[in-house]
């Protein structure tokens, strides 16, 4: 079977117009309509169907484009393995993150790796999203590594802890607990909360945090990022639990230590077990960890 022909073919079942796929494939038309008539034969089966001007798949064509799709990604993961050997020092690294951290704790990291010359060849994908979002995409090869919450029951999951992040309680400058200069959790009980959703990976810790003092948050409203939390309690929509973020300072709110209940929250480098990863994302990986390692008592999230 001819793979330029299965090429031909995803690209006509994709846009389903003879004259743009030939375009999009810098080919003649003949050439094209040439090629799905011989894999047709091939196959013994009608891969499209005219529908007025333009074409569509036959269900038979719909089956074999999954498998074609299959293929060719197999093919183009085989290329970029081979060509990620031969070049350990070029290569591109598809990373995701929560959204905490990226107005500053991934830019600077990423500066500072990519200021090393023997990384000058190495470019980045970017990507945020909530914690659940993030660990689908690394089970789905969308992203090689993460910086994301933990996130309990993901046995295909390595997560490494790589630095601990306070937690804090933040209310509108004129909230009646302002007036504190930390909180014992107990003491948030009247008041309505602007929460983190359910596919955010902080929402199990501060489900337990509020269980460990034995009250019911009164939840308002629920956000799935920091930055629109902030800016509903800088509206008095309500208080909110959020990671002590540079952020905070920005807006006109009071920020409280939480001293009751005990608890521990990390940022996690997350990757799919037993997943090939390139030299370049090794080379990243493990500058991360020492990174955070050396840098620990500085790194501003």
């Amino acid at each position: 079977m001819n793979l330029k022909h299965l090429e031909y073919f995803r690209v006509l079942a994709k846009v389903e117009h003879y004259t743009i796929a030939a375009e999009l494939l810098s080919i003649a038309q003949p050439s094209l309509t040439y090629a799905i008539s011989e894999l047709e034969k091939e196959l013994g089966v009608y891969l499209f169907e005219k529908t007025g001007r333009n074409i569509r798949l036959t269900k038979y064509g719909s089956i074999f484009l999954k498998y074609v799709d299959q293929s060719l990604k197999s093919l183009d993961e085989g290329q970029k393995k081979i060509t990620d050997l031969v070049s350990p020092h070029k290569g591109k690294i598809d990373l995701s993150f929560i959204y905490t951290l990226g107005s500053r704790f991934v830019p600077t990291m990423v500066k500072d790796f990519l200021s090393m010359d023997e990384h000058k060849d190495i470019s980045f994908s970017f990507s945020q999203g909530t914690t659940k979002n993030i660990i689908d995409g690394l089970k789905s090869d969308k992203y090689d590594l993460a910086f994301c919450s933990y996130l309990e029951d993901q046995p295909d999951i390595d997560f490494i802890p790589l630095i601990k992040q306070d937690l804090v309680l933040v209310v509108p400058s004129d909230h009646p607990l302002s007036n504190h200069t930390s909180i014992d959790l107990k003491d948030t009980e009247p008041y309505p909360f602007v929460y983190f959703d359910k596919g955010s990976g902080l929402r199990r810790l501060i489900d337990g945090l509020f269980n460990d003092v034995q009250i019911t948050p009164k939840i308002a409203y629920e956000v799935e990022e920091d930055s629109a939390a902030i800016g509903l309690v800088s509206m008095n929509y309500g208080i909110a639990l959020l990671p002590d973020i540079w952020m905070l300072k920005h807006f006109n709110v009071k920020v409280l230590p939480i001293i009751n209940p005990p608890y521990e929250r990390f940022i996690y480098l997350a990757f799919l077990k037993n997943k090939y990863l390139s030299p370049v994302v090794h080379l990243f990986r493990d500058f991360a960890k020492q990174y955070c390692k050396v840098k620990s008592e500085k790194i501003q999230i």
